[in-house]
């Protein structure tokens, strides 16, 4: 269906896996909405943004670079990266997209020969031409190298999402054991659970301990969301010094399932869509 415009392919592309039919006159769902995004919310600087090199210079100059993870380095191919010089523990990531990691604990363990298969592979994905997902629209393929980060008593670190709305973070999802339980939970700003879930993720049934420093997380995510109609802010909190994840503008697609259901049109009604620019015609 390359043939179709990015708005014709979006609508049926979105129908087909929620079963919902969008207008693009009227969206009423949070998901309704990120499709609207997609098709008519084109900033240049999401390119930036959702480049997970590029949002460096960003974030330093918005927060400081004390929340950035160490970076190992930059290779525009995967024949650049020496793996002589990396660490024994190190994280590669393909910067132009998302779900290209490779969490390297023990680098004398590592396949190199799948690895490289595996680099080569990343270079070729491109999420515009899989999703119409516009902010990754002639993103350059490139490899980073960052620290591989831990704390002390889990496998797997916490991931702190913060969901913004006009620059202000209105919840939090909190991402735990990713790759092994995947359990999930969303708090509010003061810490209080929220009754909801998605689809996929196991529901955590506890309490999370909340971050002493929540406050100053959620003004790191407030700098960021700035001037932005929906933003998603990801952050770290390693034994209390915060980290820079990456921000997100389309989550899972806009196609993920809320439970219960009415969660989607809840925080649908957070998300006040900008105008559509001048000289841009709608689709109906």
């Amino acid at each position: 269906m390359t043939f179709l415009s990015q708005g014709t392919y979006v609508k049926l592309n979105y129908e087909y896996y929620s079963g919902r039919k969008l207008n693009y006159s009227n969206p009423i769902t949070f998901n309704d909405k990120i499709q609207w995004l997609k098709v008519f919310y084109h900033k240049d600087i999401l390119h930036q943004l959702v480049d997970k090199y590029a949002v460096r210079t960003f974030v330093e100059n918005k927060v400081g670079p004390h929340i950035l993870n160490e970076l190992y380095g930059v290779y525009e191919k995967p024949s650049e990266v020496n793996f002589d010089e990396l660490p024994d523990q190190f994280v590669l990531k393909g910067a132009h997209g998302f779900h290209l990691n490779l969490i390297v604990k023990d680098k004398s363990e590592l396949n190199l020969p799948k690895t490289k298969l595996l680099l080569n592979k990343w270079m070729y994905k491109n999420h515009y031409r899989s999703g119409k997902e516009w902010a990754y629209k002639n993103v350059e393929p490139k490899i980073i190298a960052e620290k591989y980060l831990e704390e002390f008593g889990q496998e797997v670190i916490n991931d702190y999402k913060f969901f913004c709305f006009n620059g202000t973070p209105k919840f939090i999802q909190v991402d735990m054991e990713r790759g092994i339980e995947d359990l999930r939970c969303y708090y509010d700003l003061n810490w209080k659970k929220l009754p909801f879930t998605t689809e996929k993720n196991k529901f955590f049934e506890g309490e999370l301990v909340k971050p002493v420093n929540l406050n100053e997380m959620i003004e790191v995510a407030q700098k960021l969301a700035k001037d932005f109609p929906f933003v998603r802010v990801d952050l770290y909190n390693i034994n209390g010094k915060i980290l820079f994840g990456e921000m997100t503008f389309y989550p899972t697609d806009g196609r993920k399932k809320f439970i219960p259901e009415e969660y989607n049109k809840i925080i649908g009604d957070y998300l006040e869509l900008p105008k559509i620019p001048k000289g841009q015609k709608a689709i109906t």
